[in-house]
Order: C-alpha cells, then sequence, then structure tokens
C-alpha cells in the first residue's frame, strides 16, 4: 500500500480507537507481562519500502542500528506505548501470526521491537517492515497482503534468540571523559533492558574522592535503549557495565568498554543472557 494512504488509514482507525477503545498504557504494559507466551490479539500495519526494514535510515527510536542486516534481518516492527513501554521494550521479541485474511499463510514469525508507533490502530499495535508484513503471507501473495494495509493479527511474547552473539554496546557520539552514552543490544532472553549501571576502573578511581572506581554507579535512560552518565569527574576508564532486565536478572560485563576507548564505536562483550 502506498505510504499516503497507509497514513490515511492509520489517521483513521487511530481516531476511532482513541474514541472508543483506549487503554491506560501502564495497564496494557502489566496484562502485557500476564499474557508472555500467551496468544493475544493485535492488530498490524506496514510502512517503508516493500521489502524494508522500516525506517529509511535502517534505524528506529530505539537507537539500534543497521536493522536490515543480521540479527534483525528486517524482521523488525514499531511498538505502541504497552509495547514500546517508553523505550524498556525494545529489543523484546515476538511470535506474530494472521490467518484472517486470504492471503495470510498461519505461519508464526519472529519479529524484534526497534521503533516507536505513535498512531496505533488497537490497543496492541505492530507497525511492521515491509518485510515482516510480507513474510505472513502465503507464498507468493507478499504484496496482496501489503495491499490490505491493516490486518488482525495474534502475537506472543517470547525470549530473544541471537545466535552466536553476546551482548553489544556502542558507544555514542557526544561521549566525552564526563559524559558517557551507550546502546546496548543483542540481550537474549527478555531483551528489555530496565537498569544498567556503570563501575569506573578500580585501580585508577578507587582512592580519589571524587572518582567512581570499584562502586556501580546508575546510568539514566537516555531515550530507546540507549543509556547515559552524566558525570561530575573525568570518568576512568576501563568501564564495566551491569545490566538487569525485566525478569530481574543481571549480567556483567567486566572491562568491556577499554581504557583507550572512542565515541561511535562498537565494543563485543563476552557474556549473554542463556535464552
Amino acid at each position: 500500500m502506498a505510504p499516503v494512504a497507509v497514513s490515511l488509514l492509520l489517521l483513521a482507525a487511530a481516531a476511532a480507537v482513541v474514541a472508543s477503545s483506549a487503554v491506560n498504557s501502564s495497564d496494557a504494559s502489566a496484562s502485557l507481562m500476564q499474557m508472555q507466551m500467551q496468544w493475544g490479539n493485535a492488530r498490524a500495519t506496514w510502512y517503508g519500502q516493500p521489502n524494508g526494514a522500516g525506517p529509511y535510515d535502517n534505524g528506529g527510536a530505539c537507537g539500534f542500528k543497521n536493522v536490515n542486516q543480521y540479527p534483525f534481518m528486517a524482521m523488525t516492527s514499531c511498538g505502541n506505548q504497552p509495547l514500546f513501554r517508553d523505550g524498556k521494550g525494545c529489543g523484546s521479541c515476538y511470535k506474530i501470526k494472521c490467518s484472517k485474511h486470504p492471503a495470510c499463510s498461519g505461519r508464526t514469525e519472529t519479529v524484534v521491537i526497534t521503533d516507536m508507533n505513535y498512531y496505533p490502530v488497537a490497543p496492541y499495535h505492530f507497525d511492521l517492515s515491509g518485510t515482516a508484513f510480507g513474510k505472513l503471507a502465503k507464498p507468493g501473495r507478499n504484496d496482496d497482503l501489503r495491499r490490505a494495509g491493516i490486518i488482525d493479527i495474534q502475537f506472543a511474547r517470547v525470549p530473544c534468540e541471537f545466535p552466536g552473539l553476546k551482548v553489544g554496546f556502542h558507544v555514542e557520539d557526544g561521549s566525552s571523559q564526563v559524559y558517557f552514552a551507550v546502546l546496548i543490544e543483542y540481550e537474549n532472553g527478555d531483551g528489555d533492558v530496565v537498569q544498567v549501571d556503570l563501575m569506573e576502573s578500580a585501580s585508577r578511581g578507587g582512592h580519589n574522592n571524587n572518582g567512581g572506581g570499584g562502586r556501580w554507579t546508575p546510568m539514566r535512560e537516555s531515550w530507546g535503549s540507549i543509556w547515559r552518565l552524566d558525570s561530575n569527574h573525568r570518568l576512568q576508564p576501563p568501564f564495566s557495565i551491569r545490566l538487569r532486565s525485566d525478569s530481574g536478572k543481571t549480567l556483567v560485563a567486566r572491562d568491556v568498554i577499554p581504557l583507550n576507548w572512542r565515541p561511535n564505536t562498537f565494543y563485543r562483550s563476552f557474556v549473554q543472557y542463556s535464552s
């Protein structure tokens, strides 16, 4: 479906939702966690190029880069607030399927939340990449399904699995000796990061009244999956980073950001949540 037509459908449907079936986002988020691994009902649209990854820059509101490449492979989706959850839903994985439209295959596909949907057409709304939307179709009927524009789907929260990958940390542009921002990605399991802490080098900062070495300092969620630390002193690398997932599991990447770290650089850890 053409972008203009999709936008008109979204606006019309969004108005109907606001008028008749708006939901409290916190209640919906709680319900989502209760229905984990159980099928629920949602509606789906698509955006971007028919065989694309969604955003024109292959990124999105979560801050992930190159979602058209492995491991996302364009199987991505925007989520409305109960799914996006102010960024805490970034990286969450869902099984989705459709059966009501004649072009639907009924097969399940897995998508990852990588972007924010601002115009929901249902209490749970997946705005899929063109690739992911087409994957729900019977062989040869991808375009038939895309022309439907809005379809009913079923969805279930599932653990994320990124075979062969460890948790990754991309140090963002603008990071400096007193400001540090990092994008966190490729977490197996529930996929959600709800708290991030940073530890400076114990040997370099631990004996300084202004230093943070040897102790964990909470970082603040900046936007999407990017977390930041505004420091009142010169940060002392290497940095260890501790993650806490939505399910309460913790993971520590020791000295993952090296002494000679640089902005706009990706650093791979040696740790991963068990899937």
